[in-house]
């Protein structure tokens, strides 16, 4: 029997392997051994129940079943464009004509005028040929890269790359290559030690760094790649409708706007819908069509949240979607935390880290919060190192500055119980 005690030290790693003759269910019911003893393990606050629209000041149900309110810092619709009224209706007619589901993979009959409109608007967003839409963000990552890169094909990444680039690294056979997060002189060198013969070549990197919120160096990466012959692929999932003068990501930060080969993102951040797509050449995306698997063998978004999405890149486009609010918001809270005395890192976007340090107090820190009214997300090993703990804030549009500062207040009277605040390293 496993103790209160014992669980403490027991890692998110300990219960990936089967143990020698044990069942291969049995890692399940170790997990469950330890979960059981009360010790926090950072798992209380996953899997609440949002009772209402996702908004600034939302309603949780707890496991206990116990309902409270809370400052939502903890949702990826930065512009609350999953409740817009355009965007609402566009998705009840859809669903008039349509109904709720396609019933069909993309390839066969799973796709609508609407779905077609939708990968139009987002090509024309990024200044490319043509774009496909998948079903999933992870499948857009994983399906992309697995069909383009094979075996005798190199890609390079950034460390902080997000897992789903990573997995469909894996899938795809190709020999993978890392450099440390942001290092251009460690790309280099990986560039530089490539064979001549070695031609299918792959640079990947996110656009805005999710557990950090700070940019890709896309404009030194755009440069690499020319000189040494590269690919570029670009996940700008936290990028769309944020970054850029007009919010068409980190590509339009640094000028390479219809520059970049491989222009991947979520539908399901800023957009507030559901998927992930890929906007690039028409060769391309047709070859995506034939050879990405969790394209070919995934039934297609539903059309309602295709005419939802479509309105939401109507507003992207004439640049109404909040994004100037968003930002004022965004730089609000960063000045409040830092006159906290906060370790915030470098970001420059709408996710805001706050740096812990230690996992131990990590997960009472973000236990207490919750309970008090403040919801963040958590992030630890495997996102990053146990090392560089933190806790993730993503702002929204629609926060007014006194729920910011109301949020920022419990945060520091509880960090202050940890001693969290005045941690900034040099």
């Amino acid at each position: 029997m496993i103790t209160k005690e014992k669980s403490i030290n027991i890692k998110f790693e300990d219960f990936i392997h089967t143990k020698e003759n044990e069942d291969l269910f049995g890692k399940a019911k170790r997990v469950s051994d330890v979960l059981s003893t009360g010790v926090l393990t950072g798992n209380e606050g996953l899997g609440m129940q949002i009772m209402n629209k996702v908004c600034p000041e939302s309603t949780i149900k707890e496991k206990d079943g116990i309902e409270h309110s809370v400052i939502m810092l903890g949702s990826n619709s930065y512009l609350n464009l999953s409740s817009h009224p355009k965007v609402i209706e566009a998705a009840i007619q859809a669903t008039i004509k349509y109904g709720y589901g396609m019933g069909a993979v993309s390839n066969y009959a799973g796709i609508t005028p609407i779905h077609r409109e939708l990968e139009l608007n987002i090509a024309d967003f990024y200044e490319t040929q043509d774009c496909i839409v998948f079903p999933s963000g992870y499948g857009t990552n994983t399906g992309v890269i697995s069909a383009l890169c094979n075996k005798g094909d190199i890609i390079i990444n950034d460390s902080a790359n997000h897992a789903s680039i990573f997995d469909g690294c894996k899938l795809s056979g190709a020999e993978i290559k890392v450099y440390p997060h942001g290092e251009m002189k460690y790309l280099e060198k990986i560039l530089e030690k490539i064979p001549d013969n070695q031609t299918g070549r792959l640079i990947i990197t996110d656009g805005v760094f999710s557990m950090d919120g700070d940019l890709a160096k896309l404009d030194k990466i755009y440069e690499l790649a020319q000189k040494y012959r590269c690919r570029i692929m670009v996940d700008d999932a936290h990028g769309l409708g944020v970054v850029g003068s007009n919010g068409r990501g980190t590509a339009e930060q640094f000028g390479l706007l219809g520059k970049i080969d491989l222009n991947v993102g979520m539908l399901s951040k800023g957009p507030g819908g559901l998927g992930g797509y890929c906007a690039a050449s028409k060769e391309i995306v047709q070859y995506l069509r034939l050879y990405a698997r969790s394209y070919f063998f995934s039934t297609a978004i539903p059309a309602p949240v295709a005419a939802g999405l479509n309105e939401v890149f109507k507003l992207l486009k004439e640049d109404k979607a909040g994004r100037l609010k968003l930002i004022e918001n965004t730089v609000y809270l960063k000045q409040l935390l830092l006159e906290k005395g906060f370790d915030i890192g470098h970001g420059q976007s709408a996710i805001v880290p706050v740096m812990v340090y230690n996992e131990e107090v990590l997960f009472k820190l973000y236990d207490e919060l919750r309970k008090s009214g403040v919801y963040v997300n958590i992030v630890t090993y495997p996102a990053v190192r146990r090392k560089e703990c933190r806790l993730r804030l993503c702002v929204m549009k629609d926060l007014t500055k006194e729920q910011i500062k109301r949020a920022v207040d419990i945060i520091y009277e509880i960090g202050k119980k940890y001693n969290i605040t005045h941690l900034k390293t040099s």
